[in-house]
């Protein structure tokens, strides 16, 4: 039987459900909000784990194209005190490909192949159970139904309310990111600061932390605990005026450290938003979540690779052709639950100790997760 399926969004877990059901040759329509594929910027880096990201391209075909693009040096890890004393300086080994970096834009490239995207198709809601399935309504007033609808669109899923009635929940932590361009060329002080891969420095309810994406692009983050509206006397749109707001936040730090704030282009607000950390649902026939749409949780280094494997997985139990649609979706709906609470518990507990009133919490996180 052939069943009219829809994956709304095109991150990474909507993009890798459809790859996989195209590897299987199995039509699905791919409706994304953007109106074309470089409509905004892709975003930063991910580091894809081999049992979770990496997993998931290997499903799709993608594995030894991923290799050639991916930056195992980017694994390394370096963290600082706030007066600039280098604390931990953690290298990869050479044949270390457990977590290899790799720019988002060139996973969504790689994904992308040859998927054809409705770009511009805007989704405003999902009707579950209205005669011959699942009518999806778009943002241009049309409507269209399939038998299963799945919602692969973010933090804020239009899809999410057709099965659950939560919303994302402010975890009191916030994240002001800017970017360094030709960092080795134009700031080789900085691209030593930085290393290969990260660096990070911790103070009181606060970090800096600065990230290596290829071609010498380099993206900092600053994030600390304050009021959802901290900004409020702020115009977000002015760079020096958040510039000024930050230096005089991490006022006292290094000015090495520092650098990085005050050589950053353009500043974007991302306040940390979150989900129940068990987050589930009545199952709903024709319906059903991945990703940060089913699981927000702290950046890191889990939701992406959780989105890909669960993109992957849900397609090979439709391209499996089971005789019965909604127990297949069923069933991976509890492996979905059980697996991303486990990482919702562990990213909730080390976004506590990473922004946290005592910087040796963050310190001691490190030693405990890193390889020796």
């Amino acid at each position: 039987m052939s069943y009219r399926i829809a994956v709304v969004g095109g991150g990474p877990a909507g993009l890798t459900f459809a790859r996989v059901l195209h590897r299987h040759g199995h039509p699905v329509a791919l409706l994304e909000r953007d109106s074309a594929r470089d409509a905004r910027p892709p975003g930063g880096t991910l580091d894809l784990h081999q049992g979770l990201g990496q997993l998931a391209l290997d499903k799709a075909g993608l594995l030894t194209e991923f290799q050639a693009l991916s930056r195992p040096e980017g694994q390394a890890m370096r963290i600082l005190d706030t007066d600039g004393t280098v604390l931990r300086d953690w290298r990869p080994r050479p044949d270390d490909r457990a977590n290899p970096e790799i720019d988002r834009g060139q996973v969504r490239d790689l994904l992308l192949g040859p998927l054809d995207v409705q770009w511009g198709r805007a989704v405003t809601r999902v009707v579950p159970g209205a005669g011959d399935g699942v009518v999806v309504h778009l943002a241009d007033g049309r409507q269209e139904t399939f038998d299963l609808v799945v919602g692969a669109d973010g933090a804020w899923s239009r899809v999410r309310p057709a099965v659950s009635s939560a919303t994302p929940q402010y975890t009191g932590v916030t994240s002001v990111e800017t970017s360094i361009d030709d960092v080795d060329t134009r700031h080789p002080d900085l691209a030593r600061l930085v290393g290969d891969g990260s660096m990070a420095v911790y103070g009181v309810n606060r970090s800096l932390v600065a990230q290596r994406n290829s071609g010498g692009h380099v993206k900092v983050h600053a994030q600390f605990r304050a009021p959802l509206d901290w900004h409020a006397h702020l115009d977000l749109a002015d760079a020096e005026a958040v510039r000024s707001s930050l230096l005089a936040r991490y006022d006292g730090w290094a000015d090495p450290v520092l650098d990085l704030l005050r050589r950053g282009g353009a500043f974007v607000h991302r306040p940390l938003h979150v989900l129940p950390v068990s987050h589930t649902w009545t199952h709903v026939p024709g319906v059903t979540l991945m990703g940060d749409a089913a699981h927000l949780m702290p950046p890191l280094g889990a939701g992406a690779n959780l989105a890909m494997l669960e993109g992957a997985e849900l397609a090979e139990s439709v391209a499996a052709g089971p005789a019965d649609l909604d127990e297949a979706v069923r069933a991976f709906e509890e492996r979905m639950w059980a697996r991303a609470a486990r990482w919702a518990r562990m990213t909730t507990a080390g976004l506590e100790r990473l922004v946290s009133p005592d910087p040796a919490e963050a310190l001691a996180l490190f030693d405990q997760v890193q390889p020796s």
